[in-house]
């Protein structure tokens, strides 16, 4: 699932071709998804200028002034940038292209998902937030996730800190790759409890999430399954994984077993020697 470095690498792509510019047409494709996408839609957005692309956690937003569309990207979607010029894609669409947004000065936005576990909503701009983005926690690259916060958010709370880290209500966007990443980087074990962590371990674990998670938007994010950029390129963050997908290899650190263990049903990477 492509997680906050490849949505925010998104965004930075799509953004210079969509800002200021007039919706023409949004072809549809199968609208049966996790959650359907409005069949108004385009009469809705004909027209209208899009004046800001923005995210949320692992939402995009593009902000329209009277409303907000709200694309998410599940399993396996991505976005694209399309041309007329490009290879005649823009009229022939592909099995897996479910939803076009065409635009006056002769771009396309397309949504690719095999799986059609993403999401195109749209939210009036009633000054109310959508269900989905009203009860997430703070943004981890914003001075309001710090140590502090993470600390007294995790009082009382028996719950390992890798979920922690995973849970979008304490923080958005972290996802399984950048925790475990993050976790060896300030050498807390994915088993410790959240809890049992005092402030100055989380001062160092928050800012192993943040310089991680630079780090990979700086690298591209990570190209895995079927995520690739607005422009069809890849990623290479994975090159530099110290723990994750490792299990059996050596640490690059102290030549220690990288091991694997199941937390939730997400598998958790770590190195029992710098890891405690």
């Amino acid at each position: 699932m492509p997680e906050l470095p490849e949505v925010e690498i998104t965004r930075r792509g799509i953004a210079p071709y969509l800002v200021k510019q007039t919706v023409y047409q949004v072809p549809i494709g199968k609208p049966k998804w996790r959650w359907p996408i409005p069949q108004d839609l385009p009469q809705l957005l004909h027209g209208l200028k899009i004046c800001a692309v923005q995210r949320r956690a692992k939402y995009l937003l593009l902000d329209f002034g009277n409303g907000t569309l709200i694309i998410h990207l599940g399993m396996s979607g991505s976005l694209r940038i399309l041309t007329r010029d490009h290879d005649n894609l823009m009229v022939n669409p592909q099995k897996h292209d479910h939803f076009d947004l065409v635009l006056d000065n002769q771009v396309v936005l397309r949504l690719r998902d095999p799986r059609r576990f993403g999401a195109i909503l749209w939210q009036p701009a009633d000054g109310l937030p959508h269900p989905l983005l009203v009860n997430l926690g703070p943004e981890p690259l914003t001075d309001d996730f710090n140590a502090r916060y993470l600390f007294d958010k995790t009082r009382g709370c028996h719950t390992n800190i890798k979920q922690i880290l995973m849970n979008s209500h304490v923080v958005v966007g972290v996802g399984n790759i950048y925790a475990n990443e993050s976790l060896f980087a300030a050498g807390i074990s994915p088993r410790s409890a959240a809890n049992a962590i005092g402030l100055k371990r989380y001062e160092k674990l928050v800012t192993a999430v943040k310089q991680t998670l630079q780090l990979a938007i700086a690298s591209g994010g990570s190209s895995l399954r079927d995520f690739v950029h607005s422009d069809g390129s890849s990623g290479y963050f994975q090159q530099q994984y110290w723990v994750y997908g490792r299990a059996g290899e050596r640490c690059r650190r102290c030549a220690g077993e990288i091991k694997q263990i199941k937390q939730c049903q997400r598998s958790s990477f770590y190195c029992t020697d710098c890891q405690h």
